[in-house]
């Protein structure tokens, strides 16, 4: 077993407050470091700068490091032996690397809105953009790598989220009650027969996207100034919209409409979002996000694992590049009718294989059994692991060919492994 020091990433979209306080500590003040029980220097608990992620694994763009005055990285750690540390199974059906990038996810602004490629598409994108002559650093290159990246984001706080489609007779219910006429426009190219529902949404996403900017501009103004109207009468006490029944979520929906268009205004993706499920999760509950899902994350804590590729199609929000022709080419226009995933013995389902994630709680002593290379992380209180103390934000790395560990304590811990 090896203590793991996790690499911190920076961005605008990031929080002071969330990664610290779930270490159980107050930013220290500017310029002073804060010291993690194994000696590695905990900058990110600094509050100097906005904590986006911590990362925990062996991605190429920041390998978590071991402790200790050599600072071997975990990548270093599985290239001198790779049959120890990751065992044959997942060498055989990965190579020589840990598929998957465990994180957490801190954020205090709405990520950009987004869609990640399927393994084909990724590939074929990745050689598109080597025969285009575009640098691999080049910030207008959409495919770093040639792999894709489905996630699963577990909330640690309430998290919100935009999370795939929504079924398109809910979107209707939500116009219905905004009542404007820019939508109701938009509404009239669309068929009635339910079974044209994917279509529809290609229609109606595509057709924004394509309208002049000017009348983008007038027509997000539309409908903020709609849900405006829709959230001041629900404060009130009364329905507005020619008394169209207002549910809580299409309120959550709108509040975040508002929201993103007073951050970037005449921006698509506040169209965008008008289409998407907004999720609130609580505290252990999930989502995941498969190829070609259109989705951005908006503000809370959370533990994130996704397979290990940087390939992010944007569509808006973002001062990023930005291309949507090629989001439009790799989204997925089905609708989820509910993203949530509930862990069912404490193991999130997914579909995919790259990587398997359970939240445990620890109360005295167990054994964390384990069929290849695993990540523990403590998320809650203090256990200790193999000997070691470890508290929030701390993780431990354990090789496929270890033995089981020994965890006791009080708290809450992460497993991650190659499902």
């Amino acid at each position: 077993m090896q203590l793991l020091t996790p690499i911190a990433q920076y961005y605008p979209w990031g929080s002071r407050t969330l990664i610290p306080q779930m270490r159980q500590a107050q930013p220290p003040a500017a310029g002073n470091a804060s010291e993690q029980p194994n000696g590695a220097v905990a900058e990110y608990l600094s509050g100097e700068k906005p904590i986006a992620e911590l990362w925990y694994g062996a991605h190429p763009g920041g390998p978590s490091r071991t402790p200790g005055a050599q600072q071997e990285t975990l990548a270093a750690l599985i290239d001198a032996d790779p049959a120890q540390q990751l065992g044959d199974r997942v060498i055989e059906t990965y190579g020589e690397r840990l598929p998957f990038l465990l994180k957490l996810l801190a954020a205090d602004q709405p990520l950009s809105l987004q869609a990640h490629p399927s393994l084909e598409q990724a590939k074929e994108g990745f050689e598109r953009d080597n025969a285009a002559g575009i640098p691999l650093g080049a910030a207008n290159r959409n495919y770093k790598d040639n792999n894709h990246k489905p996630e699963l984001i577990v909330a640690l706080t309430e998290f919100h989220a935009m999370a795939g489609f929504r079924p398109l007779a809910k979107t209707r219910k939500l116009f219905a009650a905004l009542g404007c006429t820019g939508l109701d426009r938009s509404l009239s190219l669309l068929s009635d027969d339910p079974a044209a529902e994917s279509e529809n949404l290609r229609a109606l996403f595509t057709t924004w996207i394509s309208i002049p900017q000017a009348a983008r501009v007038e027509l997000i103004n539309s409908v903020v100034e709609c849900a405006q109207a829709v959230l001041s009468g629900a404060e009130a006490g009364t329905d507005v919209a020619d008394q169209q029944a207002v549910e809580e979520w299409m309120l959550v929906t709108l509040r975040n409409i508002v929201e993103l268009a007073e951050r970037y205004p005449g921006d698509m993706g506040v169209l965008g979002a008008l289409l998407l499920n907004h999720v609130v999760l609580q505290p252990g509950e999930a989502t995941y996000l498969d190829a070609g899902n259109l989705h951005a994350y908006v503000r809370g804590l959370g533990v994130e694992i996704m397979a290990n590729s940087d390939n992010v199609l944007r569509g808006g929000l973002t001062s990023k590049h930005v291309d949507v022709p090629e989001l439009v080419r790799v989204l997925r226009f089905e609708s989820i009718e509910d993203p949530k995933i509930q862990p069912q013995g404490g193991v999130y389902p997914i579909p995919i294989k790259e990587f398997a994630l359970e939240k445990r709680a620890i109360n005295g002593e167990t054994t964390v059994e384990h069929h290849g290379p695993t990540i523990l992380l403590v998320t809650s209180g203090e256990v200790e692991i193999d000997g070691q103390t470890l508290r929030p934000t701390d993780a431990a790395w354990v090789a496929a060919n270890e033995a089981a560990v020994r965890v006791q304590g009080e708290g809450e811990i992460f497993i991650a492994t190659v499902g």
